[in-house]
């Protein structure tokens, strides 16, 4: 597991614990590779992402400038989805987390670094 360096955050309610992917190469490997992640995965400056490598299914959340979630998507391990072009940033967490968090197109998130 990797280590968590901040909080998910909406309307004053801590959603989960997160992983900030601050380089480039922690960005392009997401969660790949892991089958039961516990913590939610933060992908700055991207608006797309795949499952090709992921062991589990994911719920996508896409973020625009502003953080506002534009688009939320459950995808199944190999599957290419298309770039959003609005994003800014991507969340990642384990399939059902988004429903057991109550997060919803139009929701605020904010990333608070530990």
């Amino acid at each position: 597991m990797k280590p968590t360096n901040a909080w998910l955050v909406t309307q004053g309610r801590v959603l989960a614990s997160a992983t900030v992917a601050e380089s480039r190469s922690e960005r392009r490997r997401g969660l790949i590779g892991e089958s039961n992640p516990e913590y939610a995965m933060v992908l700055p400056q991207c608006n797309w992402v795949h499952t090709f490598g992921v062991k589990c299914a994911l719920d996508v959340a896409y973020l625009d400038n502003e953080h506002h979630v534009v688009k939320v998507q459950r995808l199944a391990p190999m599957r290419l989805p298309l770039p959003v072009r609005e994003a800014r940033t991507v969340v990642e967490a384990k399939a059902g987390s988004f429903e057991r968090w109550g997060l919803k197109v139009g929701d605020v998130i904010e990333v608070r670094h530990a």
